[in-house]
């Protein structure tokens, strides 16, 4: 790569592989943490929009993992962002949980499933960006004119 090609790249591809793994490791925690707060949104009424935007979040922060490191920094996220989630959904206080799953009542669909379809979504949305082709991972550099 020439000087301009690497001057063209985010922040984070430029550093070295140290701090690009513990960006990618806290990138993973983040978004997992911010997508357990917000993957019930309208799932009371059965309108799951908090689960696509936690999806979403998953999904920009892998490609972001991947783009940056490869496959080993979709696999620093991977770890990162289950841990923190399952992590969240293991640990509660007071009969309080972040993360919950399976009801004895009837209620909505994904009332019952959010917390479910959101621990193994996350899992496997980023298992299947594992293999798509790396060159949709790729940050072209800029054109010199």
């Amino acid at each position: 790569m020439s000087i301009n090609s690497v001057e063209s790249l985010p922040w984070s591809h430029r550093q070295s592989a140290l701090v690009k793994s513990l960006i990618t490791i806290l990138a993973g925690a983040l978004a997992a943490f911010v997508g357990t707060f917000a993957h019930r949104m309208g799932a009371s009424a059965n309108i799951p929009y908090g689960l696509g935007l936690a999806f979403l979040l998953i999904m920009l922060s892998t490609w972001c993992a991947r783009s940056r490191m490869g496959t080993v920094g979709l696999a620093l996220h991977l770890i990162a962002s289950s841990a923190t989630a399952w992590g969240l959904a293991l640990t509660t206080t007071s009969g309080n949980a972040l993360i919950v799953a399976g009801f004895q009542s009837e209620m909505p669909f994904f009332s019952q499933h959010a917390g479910y379809i959101w621990l193994y979504g996350l899992v496997l949305v980023q298992v299947a960006m594992l293999v798509l082709p790396a060159r949709w991972f790729a940050i072209p550099a800029k054109r010199s004119h």
